[in-house]
């Protein structure tokens, strides 16, 4: 269904409260890092079962995505938002309130189930209020550099409240936001969905795939706690397989699937989306295994773990509009690669951080390299995952982009945590100490990731095709027009 005009709702403040909305999924992502030690503290956690708090968002956030994209296109965009908002707001007051190690889990899980309703239904709602061309670039380039800051946003933000106000606030602080959030929705947001006779959500499809997204990340993330030749993980793995063999079963020959396979014909959009995963499973388990280091090796506070991430974060706000200009100029291709080869750089970079290491002398270039790679990578490739997509897979299209970032964040960070305990462990049993053993540790995990950034350049240059971008950043108008919106009930 279009949007029409009316003057009394503009497209730009609809776009700033989906922001808002999606900056709260965002930082949700890494809010709890730095306070996961007072958290196991006071809820008694054992030391296998604290990484849940930050898995179970993950996992349901990453398995749901496409799902959710789909309930938007055909239920409609701002109903799913609402419901989606709802449930996030619902389960951050329940994990503030826990009491136990296994209900703040719980609630995490359907906190990232709400995260991956909301999302794939905001994106698509801004999707389709800019026009492909010079205003969906300017939106989607505000849109990527929330993406990029939010997740050390959260590191600084949880940082802060953990030292001066107690863990269960970095979840109140989503109660107010969310709850004004879901007044102001019906009044500036408008609605659009899939026209279609027939609303079929291909549940059997649904459930195989989101069941072996789910199993593969848990595989993973558990891997260096059974050992990756242990019965569980095997087990597990096997049964990720044939679940996500018989989704692509399912999907080839659904009426309605939840994934048209055929989407993939658009290369660039393929090419986008495994750059996509590889960002994920690089720059997100960066920051997991650099603030592991900050905490285990240097001793820093949650505040300083917090403050020292601020350096990426401000990098890359700053070449958020550089990378922006670049793209619309007609670059994305080279910007997108660029975007990874810093990221890859800038990890590298932190292989040399030593035992008795500072900020300014061995952290600050490679967060600040890294900052910069994220401003080239994230603003390009969430274009070149949506251009050319046609209004009414709009909601599939930015769930599949959403779910390879976060699935490839979860699989990186299991990766680098088995990398990093393997060699760890290997140095305690030759006789190195304790802060030798965990350095030598984190070293290799950061070779690891930054070979993953890098794996990035040659699918981009394989894959993503100058001529499908093209017609994007061709539409480039020296003045863009602000027409108001409304709702399209």
């Amino acid at each position: 269904m279009n949007i029409t005009t009316s003057p009394t709702v503009h497209r730009w403040r609809a776009f700033a409260l989906l922001a808002v909305a999606y900056f709260m999924t965002i930082v949700d992502l890494t809010i709890v890092n730095v306070s996961l030690p007072t958290i196991g503290r006071d809820l008694h956690f054992s030391e296998t079962s604290l990484q849940w708090v930050v898995t179970a968002y993950a996992l349901t956030f990453g398995g749901f995505l496409l799902l959710g994209g789909r309930a938007a296109d055909l239920l409609g965009r701002r109903r799913v938002l609402m419901v989606g908002l709802g449930l996030f707001t619902a389960a951050s007051l329940a994990c503030g309130l826990a009491t136990g190690d296994g209900f703040l889990i719980g609630a995490r899980a359907v906190q990232g189930v709400g995260a991956a309703i909301m999302l794939p239904a905001a994106l698509s709602i801004v999707m389709n209020m800019f026009e492909e061309g010079a205003a969906r670039n300017k939106a989607l380039g505000i849109w990527g550099a929330i993406a990029a800051s939010g997740a050390t946003v959260g590191l600084i933000t949880g940082g802060l409240l953990t030292r001066y106000a107690g863990w269960q606030y970095i979840f109140y602080l989503n109660v107010p936001i969310g709850a004004a959030a879901l007044l102001l929705v019906p009044r500036i947001v408008p609605e659009s969905r899939l026209a279609a006779t027939r609303r079929r959500f291909d549940a059997l499809g649904a459930l195989a795939g989101t069941v072996g997204l789910v199993l593969l990340v848990d595989a993973v993330s558990q891997a260096p706690r059974y050992g990756w030749g242990a019965t569980r993980t095997i087990a597990v793995l096997a049964g990720a397989v044939a679940l996500l063999t018989a989704f692509l079963v399912i999907e080839s020959r659904a009426k309605d699937p939840l994934l048209p396979l055929p989407i993939f014909r658009l290369r660039t959009l393929a090419g986008a989306n495994a750059a996509g995963l590889l960002l994920g499973g690089s720059f997100f388990a960066f920051i997991f295994i650099g603030t592991l280091y900050m905490q285990q090796v240097l001793r820093y506070s949650a505040l300083q773990t917090g403050l020292a991430w601020l350096a990426t974060s401000i990098t890359s706000v700053a070449l958020a509009g550089l990378s922006q200009w670049l793209v619309t100029r007609g670059g994305a291709k080279i910007v997108m690669a660029i975007g990874m080869s810093l990221i890859g750089a800038g990890v590298i970079w932190a292989t040399q951080v030593p035992v008795h290491g500072d900020f300014v002398g061995n952290l600050l270039g490679p967060f600040v390299v890294a900052g910069a790679g994220t401003a080239f990578a994230f603003i390009p490739i969430s274009i070149a995952a949506l251009a050319g997509v046609r209004e009414h897979q709009a909601g599939l299209a930015s769930g599949l982009l959403n779910t390879s970032q976060q699935l490839g964040g979860a699989i990186g960070i299991a990766i680098a945590s088995s990398v990093a305990a393997t060699h760890t462990q290997a140095l305690l049993h030759s006789g190195h100490a304790v802060p030798d053993a965990f350095t030598g540790g984190f070293q290799d995990a950061f070779w690891v990731l930054g070979a993953i950034a890098l794996l990035a350049i040659p699918a981009i240059f394989a894959l993503v095709r100058s001529n499908e971008l093209s017609h994007a950043v061709r539409k480039t108008t020296m003045r863009d027009p602000e027409p108001a919106l409304t709702s399209a009930n």
